[in-house]
């Protein structure tokens, strides 16, 4: 019986070391569907001339999950709600942020995307996109680096937090 309880300590302290490893290892791949989201709605509005809320609903149809529902959400807003678009993608944002491994200053720099997005012309607007995205590139990194160098670390613990929590109650 103690060596059953022993086994189910470890493969649960084991787990939960993993998710705290895939948490690591989605941000950085959660912060290049939004950088490529991004780069496809500058497309949208520079080249295709799309509305906004189709523009949107577009990319969510292209993109995978959570990103999509941030923008299935934004694009709902636009329609039905007829708010003004800062307020409808930080409205999307609010609703489908906790979805993501992203963090709060990436929700910073989204947040103060939204409040540029539709004030300017074409132009401006490119401009805004590219910041943005310069913004998110040095968040990936951060990201990236902050995988490397945890990741493994934070599997072994669980497995190690397990071992000592057995050996304690041996």
């Amino acid at each position: 019986m103690k060596l059953l309880g022993a086994i189910i300590i470890l493969i649960g302290s084991t787990w939960v070391g993993f998710e705290f490893a895939k948490r690591l290892s989605e941000r950085p791949r959660q912060l290049r569907h939004l950088k490529v989201a991004l780069q496809s709605l500058e497309a949208e509005i520079m080249y295709g001339m799309t509305p906004l809320a189709q523009a949107s609903a577009n990319l969510a149809k292209q993109l995978p999950k959570p990103m999509t529902y941030l923008f299935e959400r934004f694009s709902y807003h636009l329609l039905n709600h007829r708010d003004s678009v800062a307020s409808a993608w930080e409205e999307s944002l609010r609703e489908t942020w906790h979805l993501t491994a992203l963090l709060q200053s990436e929700f910073e720099i989204m947040k103060q995307f939204g409040t540029t997005l539709g004030q300017h012309d074409r132009a401006n607007q490119q401009k805004q996109i590219r910041l943005t995205l310069a913004h998110l590139e040095r968040e990936e990194g951060d990201a990236r680096d902050k995988q490397n160098r945890y990741e493994k670390m934070i599997k072994s613990l669980g497995f190690l937090t397990g071992l000592l929590i057995i050996i304690l109650m041996l």
